[in-house]
């Protein structure tokens, strides 16, 4: 049964030409917050009452780079993260004489029937641990591009789609590591976020001789289903983005496309990775709209391992960190207000 609520017209016009800061921290008063708390309930509203078939956002996968030096404990953390969710996952050790077959599977003759019969590989699951991912051949690490930019395997010319949830998480050696090769630019463009361990600080140094952090996986228990992880991944996407945001994330990619040392800026699908994961950094703050400082906490995170330097910066001694922190800085912070 569909309820009516009746408005009268000065509220509508009021409600139109209201105007304000959208960020409650610097609001002038509690009812402008309440309004945009309002505002971003009755955009998700109307989302949902699109139906099932409509889609508000542009789906994009969730992969994980863990890069460091080895030991620091990449792989512990992988497989930790997928016990913690209940998620189904499998862990691969990429070494030279895996195959592409390994990962999506392969069609098999049976002698009985006559006709082949597909064995899926070890990426149907929820979570893929690929472990020192770049030890393996580029033929092999090519295989992986379609899983991750559209959740779906293709092997004899028959597309087979992954279920969801579905992310994988990679761990690397630093490029230049004894047995490693460098990942294709393309694949290190589809992974959302790279992501640095470095050395544990004193107090977590001495309780891991002392025992108390001894790596039993056993002891890890899981927290939350799929189910309420896809639930989560949608509040996420419905979290409220002004206009000038969004601009203020094409203006800092932008910058990176024409700056003196960077050969390669940031790509399209890097500009969603950037939107996607501060959406995902505000709902974690317990917000339902986005604010500036959402995009600054993920930027490096988001966009370090998608650009390139060039000689010149290399020259200098400079990191794609030192860079893109010098991007923030030059860029001005827009001031948030509905629009009218």
């Amino acid at each position: 049964m569909r309820t009516t609520q009746r408005i009268s017209v000065r509220d509508l016009v009021e409600f139109l030409l209201r105007s304000g800061d959208l960020d409650r921290r610097q609001s002038s008063g509690r009812r402008d917050a309440q309004a945009m708390q309002a505002g971003s309930r009755i955009h998700r509203k109307l989302q949902k009452q699109m139906g099932s078939g409509y889609q508000a956002e542009v789906t994009l996968k969730y992969q994980i780079l863990l890069e460091d030096i080895p030991g620091v404990g990449k792989t512990t953390l992988a497989v930790a993260l997928s016990r913690a969710m209940s998620l189904h996952y499998k862990r691969m050790q990429f070494t030279p004489d895996v195959l592409p077959s390994d990962i999506l599977g392969f069609s098999l003759l049976d002698t009985k029937t006559g006709e082949f019969v597909y064995r899926p590989g070890a990426i149907f699951t929820n979570i893929f641990l690929a472990d020192e991912i770049n030890r393996t051949s580029p033929k092999t690490q090519s295989a992986l591009l379609e899983v991750m930019e559209e959740g779906s395997v293709s092997v004899d010319g028959v597309t087979r789609k992954l279920d969801a949830p579905f992310f994988v998480i990679a761990t690397q050696n630093p490029t230049g590591a004894s047995g490693t090769q460098k990942l294709p630019d393309s694949q290190l463009d589809r992974f959302f976020i790279r992501l640095s361990l470095g050395y544990p600080d004193h107090t977590a140094a001495t309780e891991i001789l002392m025992g108390h952090s001894s790596g039993n996986m056993d002891s890890v228990r899981a927290v939350l289903t799929g189910e309420t992880l896809l639930g989560m991944q949608k509040q996420a996407e419905a979290v409220y983005t002004a206009p000038a945001l969004i601009d203020y994330i094409v203006t800092l990619t932008e910058a990176t496309r024409v700056h003196e040392y960077l050969l390669q800026g940031i790509s399209p699908r890097g500009s969603i990775a950037l939107l996607k994961m501060a959406r995902a950094y505000a709902f974690y703050m317990d917000r339902d709209y986005l604010v500036p400082e959402d995009i600054h906490a993920v930027f490096l995170s988001v966009c370090s391992h998608r650009v390139i330097l060039n000689t010149k910066a290399r020259a200098a001694g400079l990191s794609a960190e030192d860079i893109l922190s010098q991007v923030l800085k030059s860029i001005r912070i827009p001031l948030l207000s509905p629009a009218r």
